[in-house]
């Protein structure tokens, strides 16, 4: 049974412009519909729901987004945007010109995206509430690589900004500082970002899916298992295997519900709604983890507006916690008109 909400409404989905999906997807292969799934979901699903959903690309002219706003007036923008003008860091700015224009949108705050774009400050500020995260180094691109003497080995080498496992690989997990050189030079020349090189914490990697702005709801922690692991290989999310679909068959990749204590699932739900409102967030996020055979839970990154297309992590937390697919977006669309960015403040 398909879900209908009492409500249809106007939506301006915001997508990169190389991104637009297309009507119709036959004789198009899996691999060539990766790039825009997220895109083609969720256009679909709002159309399948009775919603009117007008689709915006975007690249560097924010007169695009003026220009909708005025012709199609929406009741509100799903926000799928990573980047803008070819700059991760700018997406924020898009969110900043929609609050200036008074148009309600989905997903995170510019100050939330602020924050957690930047993988260093995000450290900073949980560090500095005592919430446990891997010690860090940042290393800017055309600085001399020098290790901090407090600063152990094994050290995982990545991109302070870049997201969706840029840049990764078993090559970023370096084990001394000649190693380390060569892995920040890479990251600097392959991503043209500054590097961060934190402590590698062995352990289960687990994803927390968060909705909400003031309420908070967790869904079902999530976890990554690689079961066919390479002899000598490491338990990382590399590009590879975020990306390539043979590979992901090949090593065993599996994604489910995380088997916890009563106790660790608890504790988690405590530490995900704190780390979400000492960041700012608000919307939708996820946060990633390492949990530690001695029960220690390390926040490694906060991911605002993550990937929502259908069967990612994010909705099939969801979807395990009782939540389908169209109601998920719903939600999110829900959330997003009764946001209000002159009132709203995470402590």
């Amino acid at each position: 049974m398909k879900f209908k909400p009492k409500t249809k409404l106007r939506i301006m989905v915001l997508v990169h412009q190389d991104l637009i999906p297309p009507d119709d997807t036959a004789g198009i292969t899996d691999i060539e519909r990766q790039p825009w799934r997220t895109e083609y979901d969720v256009i679909t699903a709002l159309k399948s729901m009775g919603h009117q959903a007008y689709c915006v690309g975007l690249y560097s002219d924010l007169a695009a987004v003026g220009k909708a706003i005025e012709l199609f007036k929406p009741h509100v923008a799903v926000n799928l945007l990573e980047e803008f003008d070819g700059q991760v860091l700018f997406d924020q700015h898009v969110v900043s010109y929609l609050e200036l224009m008074k148009q309600p949108y989905t997903g995170c705050n510019p100050r939330g995206l602020t924050l957690a774009h930047d993988k260093a400050l995000t450290k900073k500020i949980l560090s500095y509430h005592r919430i446990p995260v891997p010690g860090f180094a940042v290393f800017p691109k055309g600085h001399k690589v020098v290790r901090p003497r407090k600063l152990g080995f094994p050290l995982f080498v990545k991109s302070v900004i870049e997201e969706g496992s840029s840049g990764i690989s078993q090559a970023s997990v370096v084990y001394d500082d000649e190693k380390l050189k060569e892995r920040v030079e890479f990251i600097h020349q392959k991503t043209q970002s500054h590097a961060i090189a934190e402590e590698y914490i062995e352990g289960r990697e687990l994803y927390v899916s968060l909705i909400g702005n003031g309420r908070l709801q967790i869904y079902t922690p999530w976890e990554l298992l690689i079961q066919n692991l390479p002899e000598g290989s490491l338990n990382i999310a590399t590009g590879r295997l975020k990306w390539n679909a043979d590979y992901q068959k090949k090593v065993g990749l599996v994604t489910k519900a995380a088997d916890l204590s009563p106790e660790l699932h608890r504790k988690l739900e405590l530490l995900s709604k704190r780390i979400y409102r000492l960041m700012s967030l608000s919307g939708y996020a996820r946060l990633d983890y390492r949990l530690t055979k001695e029960g220690e839970f390390y926040l490694l990154e906060a991911n605002p507006n993550p990937q929502i297309a259908r069967n990612e992590d994010f909705a099939d937390s969801a979807a395990d916690s009782g939540v389908r697919y169209e109601e998920l977006l719903q939600k999110i669309i829900t959330l997003a008109l009764s946001y209000d960015p002159a009132k709203h403040l995470m402590i």
